[in-house]
Order: C-alpha cells, then sequence, then structure tokens
C-alpha cells in the first residue's frame, strides 16, 4: 500500500472517530445540562459545558481531517484547528474555575443526581478509549492538531472522574467541596494546554519546526 492510500486510511478512521466523538458529548450535553439543572449541580452543569466546547473542538479536527489529502490546505487547515482547539481549552480553564469558585462560595450542596453518575462513570469508560484511538491516528498524521484535540478528550476523561467523585462523595457523605477544590487543581493543566496550542506547540508540531 502506498504512502498517499495508508494516509488517507488513517484519516478516514480519524473520521470516524471524530463523528463518534460528537455523537456521545453531544449526548453528554443534553444529559449533563438536564440533570445538573433539575438537581441544582453546577458541577453537571459545567461538564455539560466542557461537552460542547468538546464538540465545537471535534469539528475543527473534522475540518482539519478532511485537507489533509492537500499538503497545502492540510497546513492551513493544522493551524486553523489549533487556533480553535486552544480557544476551547481556554474556555474551559475559565468556565471550571468559575465553577468551582462559585460552588466554593456558595457552600450549597446539589441534589443527588443518579443521572449525574451513571453519566459521568459512562464517560469514563468511554472517552479513554476514544483519545487512546485517536491518539494514534494524531501520531500517524504528524498532526499537532489532531494531538491538542485528543487531550482535551483526555482532559474530558479527567473532568468525569472529577464529577464521579463529587457526585459520588457528596451523595454518600455529603462532602460537597471535594468537587470544587478537584476541579480547581485541574484549571492551570486545562488553560496550559490552551496557551500551547493557541501557540501551536504540541509534541507533533514542535516536533516537526525542529
Amino acid at each position: 500500500m502506498t504512502v498517499g492510500l495508508e494516509r488517507a486510511r488513517v484519516a478516514r478512521r480519524g473520521r470516524r472517530l471524530q463523528w463518534l466523538t460528537i455523537a456521545w458529548n453531544s449526548l453528554e450535553f443534553v444529559v449533563a445540562l438536564v440533570a445538573g439543572l433539575a438537581a441544582g449541580s453546577i458541577a453537571l452543569v459545567g461538564f455539560g459545558v466542557d461537552s460542547g466546547i468538546e464538540v465545537a473542538s471535534s469539528v475543527a479536527a473534522l475540518l482539519r481531517l478532511a485537507r489533509d489529502a492537500d499538503e497545502r490546505r492540510r497546513a492551513r487547515a493544522e493551524r486553523r484547528a489549533l487556533r480553535l482547539i486552544g480557544a476551547g481549552f481556554l474556555l474551559l480553564a475559565g468556565y471550571v474555575l468559575y465553577d468551582a469558585l462559585a460552588s466554593l462560595a456558595t457552600r450549597r450542596a446539589p441534589d443527588e443526581s443518579l443521572a449525574g453518575i451513571v453519566l459521568a462513570a459512562l464517560s469514563l469508560v468511554v472517552m479513554p478509549l476514544l483519545a487512546r484511538a485517536k491518539r494514534r491516528v494524531a501520531s500517524r498524521l504528524e498532526s499537532g492538531a489532531l494531538e491538542a484535540e485528543t487531550r482535551q478528550t483526555e482532559i474530558c476523561a479527567w473532568l468525569s472522574a472529577i464529577l464521579l467523585a463529587g457526585l459520588g462523595l457528596n451523595a454518600w457523605l455529603g462532602w460537597w467541596w471535594t468537587d470544587p477544590l478537584a476541579a480547581l487543581a485541574m484549571t492551570p493543566l486545562i488553560a496550559r494546554e490552551g496557551w500551547e496550542a493557541l501557540r501551536g506547540r504540541t509534541c507533533c508540531a514542535g516536533e516537526r519546526s525542529a
């Protein structure tokens, strides 16, 4: 199989993975917002916002993959996708920071949310599997933009773990403060990834420029 045909095959696989990500995150967006508003959970609503940002990042990655066959258009799409994904990271960092500080300031424990616990548990299984598959595509195509979008999927998995811990400990022990504290710890990581993506300094992009 020629290099061109192999690259096209990998790009097709990447597009399928992005469509799967869009479908899953759209479901997360709806369920998290409905369950979060019903339970009065800022963390669940924040998780829904994160899912919406992830959908936008996956659309940017799809546009990048659609232009993979043309080297000149590929480079332009790479830069555009990196900027969009980097902006998504920074928006996510800002919302998580606001969400965590608001939770700590109000000291208002949300109602128990079985739907939120189930959603977070499922996301904790689905997101790492998607991230692993998408990282292989990003590596084969040597795409910094796709690598950045993969990192966003991994962060979504971490946020799922944080959400599950927060909702679970709140339901079990009434420890409402565990979720916002863990979210605050994640904020610098998310912001750093966004800044690096905006500067085009992902691992793959950095290797090519070097």
